[in-house]
């Protein structure tokens, strides 16, 4: 399988170059973005929810504060809040659009735990079906993504939730 586009993820292409927002962070760049660029799914007042560039499933959302944070306990009461309504709503959006039966949500927090951005705060909500690990990861180390993130963005930004 040809898949041209994860080069830039193992090079760490728009990795930031340090742990400031002023560093590269591309979750404080995203925001300044139209949706449609930035991959923007909903904009709330303290966290926005984006699709991840480099998913583990077609679906792969993160809920992210706008506020450059590392660590949940950085959050404040409102952003906390928020946060959880937003996964609530991310869960509910997939649901509706995709059928996910299942789901994998939360943080890697710091670079130990996993977490490809460590710097700035970020939950994931990975979408999972029954049966979808097949051939293609567990042999061939490969995941098919049948849809382009712009026609998944738009399908999910249609199925969001009001609040």
């Amino acid at each position: 399988m040809w898949t041209p586009h994860r080069m830039a993820y193992i090079k760490g292409e728009g990795r930031p170059t340090g742990a400031g927002e002023d560093d590269g962070c591309p979750f404080c760049e995203i925001p300044r973005m139209p949706d449609e660029e930035g991959l923007v799914v909903s904009r709330g007042t303290s966290v926005f929810t984006v699709l991840n560039l480099y998913p583990y499933n077609s679906g792969h959302l993160m809920v992210v504060p706008y506020r450059h944070v590392a660590d949940y306990g950085d959050l404040d009461e409102a952003e906390c809040l928020e946060l959880a309504a937003f996964t609530q709503r991310a869960l509910t959006a997939l649901r509706k659009c995709s059928g996910a039966q299942g789901f994998n949500v939360g943080m890697n927090l710091g670079l130990v735990a996993g977490a490809g951005i460590a710097a700035h705060l970020h939950q994931h909500v990975v979408p999972r079906w029954g049966g979808d690990t097949n051939f293609m990861p567990v042999v061939g180390h490969t995941k098919v993504l049948p849809q382009l993130l712009r026609d998944t963005r738009q399908m999910l930004a249609d199925a969001w939730p009001a609040s």
